[in-house]
């Protein structure tokens, strides 16, 4: 919808996609990994206390606001140096880069769009409070509403007004107001209506300042090595991004065409494998309370084979449809959307097995091990990204998203030799036949996938796949549901028994 509205290419497109990508990077550093690494194991472990950790979610909750908000108000007044940090300006001859017009117009939407800092901050905050508690639903649609806001914004924007949204020039504060702030209200709406399930959880919030002797000290050691991953993990986020900026032209692949990728790559790994992951977290959090670390790895092992049993099956689904889903997006960037979505899905898989992982040493309350995997991630991205800067320009984008493949695969051999240094061994044999078994399944769904593509156009100039948007819809359709009949289909003639307990998992994780 929001291609639709701004398109995927040109000066409008990629200014919003830097402003609305800055408080994410912000959230980021302030909370996001700390919130998702500690919360959940602090609060398990403060369950165990006479008012089953009432007092410590309050003063955890009333502390938390209070810095969120300082920090958003923070960011907001230093909008114009975070997009000098993440852009590269243009060069004399004005084909690389951002022009001073297109960093005034992203410095205008960072304005609108970094308050978002504190409801991200806020939606984490809630949602792990839920999650430890045991209750899953609400973390898993919320981010529904905020999407419902964000579409009526952008139809609200296309009734309203009419310029050349690809000239920097034409923005007038109006058009930003409207794009920018219903952005930053579709994400206030997602944090505030996981409130109105608390009391589901037992949960009766109340202020309270009095932080000490809350137990929060160890919630705060913890966050330290993982405010220093963040650190870590952001400068390769603004490397990624000044390069990508290198190819901000009206005419190829840039900013906006790696957020709509991205967010296409994320979108199976946050619907199934989030999900999933936060409901093992907290039986893990409670196993390694426990001192049952035979359990925390069997759990591992589990989650690790049905991640991959849904990942591949997202990896090749994918590839299929990188095309129908490009024209969804823009017309005008089929190809080049297409392309960066391979490039980033390639490395789906390694993304998603360490995750998990990373979910397993924050259980165990090592947070330390994770910032050096982070490091190690981090050095061998910058050192493949870099160069890319002096590649052409419509070559940047893809490569940038193919050098974050291949450093995933690093980072989760790296992350699960850390691992069984923790555990012993994580039944490395059946693991690896599993996702031999899923690979077997993932080729012939795909190839299944492909010639039903070439039907319908996928590898043409015109076809059902490429003409329309409701063509496009259609043909995702046509080559998605037989490549899922195929995917399973294959599974159960392997007899693998992982795809049974996969379908369990997710009932029972939408449930209430």
């Amino acid at each position: 919808m929001l291609t639709q509205t701004i398109g995927a290419l040109g000066s409008g497109a990629n200014a919003f996609a830097l402003a609305n990508q800055l408080p994410n990077n912000v959230y980021a550093i302030v909370a996001g990994g700390v919130l998702s690494a500690v919360l959940v194991p602090q609060i398990v472990r403060a369950s165990v206390a006479e008012d089953g950790g009432q007092r410590f979610i309050n003063r955890l909750v009333t502390i938390g606001i209070a810095a969120f908000l300082v920090a958003a108000v923070i960011a907001t007044l230093a909008a114009p140096l975070l997009v000098q940090l993440y852009t590269v300006p243009a060069d004399g001859a004005g084909d690389r880069g951002f022009t001073p017009d297109e960093i005034a117009l992203a410095v205008a939407f960072a304005y609108w769009c970094l308050p978002q800092v504190l409801f991200y901050a806020l939606f984490t905050l809630f949602g792990e409070v839920l999650n430890a508690r045991g209750v899953f639903g609400p973390s898993t649609w919320a981010p529904a509403l905020n999407n419902v806001v964000a579409i009526g914004g952008m139809i609200a924007f296309g009734l309203l007004f009419e310029a050349d949204v690809a000239d920097a020039t034409a923005w007038t504060p109006a058009m930003i107001a409207v794009l920018g702030g219903t952005a930053t209200l579709g994400v206030a709406s997602q944090a505030f209506v996981l409130v109105l399930f608390w009391r589901r959880a037992g949960l009766r919030y109340r202020p309270d300042f009095r932080w000490r002797g809350a137990g929060l000290g160890a919630t705060g050691r913890a966050a330290g090595w993982v405010f220093a991953m963040i650190i870590v993990m952001q400068i390769g986020g603004v490397v990624q991004t000044r390069v990508a900026s290198e190819a901000a032209t009206d005419d190829t692949a840039s900013l906006m065409v790696m957020r709509t990728a991205w967010l296409l790559f994320m979108l199976p790994h946050s619907v199934i494998v989030v999900s999933l992951v936060t409901a093992y977290l907290t039986r893990m959090s409670a196993h390694a309370r426990d001192g049952d670390r035979e359990s925390v790895r069997v759990d591992t092992t589990e989650a690790v084979r049905i991640t991959g049993l849904f990942m591949i099956l997202a990896t090749v689904g994918l590839i299929a449809v990188a095309v129908p889903f490009g024209r969804i997006f823009d017309a005008a960037a089929v190809d080049q959307i297409a392309v960066v979505l391979i490039a980033f899905v390639i490395g789906l898989v390694p993304f998603s097995v360490y995750f998990v992982m990373m979910r397993v040493f924050y259980a165990l309350d090592d947070t330390r091990t994770v910032f050096w995997v982070q490091v190690a991630y981090t050095v061998v991205f910058i050192a493949a990204a870099l160069p890319c800067m002096l590649l052409p320009t419509s070559l940047i984008a893809p490569a940038v998203a193919l050098v974050t493949s291949g450093a995933s695969f690093f980072q989760m051999i790296v992350g699960g030799l850390a691992l069984r240094r923790r555990l012993g061994s994580l039944d490395a044999a059946l693991i690896t036949r599993r996702m031999a078994q899923f690979l077997l399944a993932g080729a012939a769904s795909l190839l299944i996938g492909l010639v039903i593509g070439w039907s319908l156009g996928t590898f043409a100039d015109t076809g059902l796949a490429r003409d329309t948007v409701g063509g496009a819809a259609v043909s995702i359709a046509l080559i998605g549901v037989p490549m899922v009949a195929v995917y399973v289909g294959a599974l159960l003639a392997m007899r693998v028994p992982d795809a049974t307990g996969a379908l369990a998992l997710i009932r029972g994780r939408l449930g209430p």
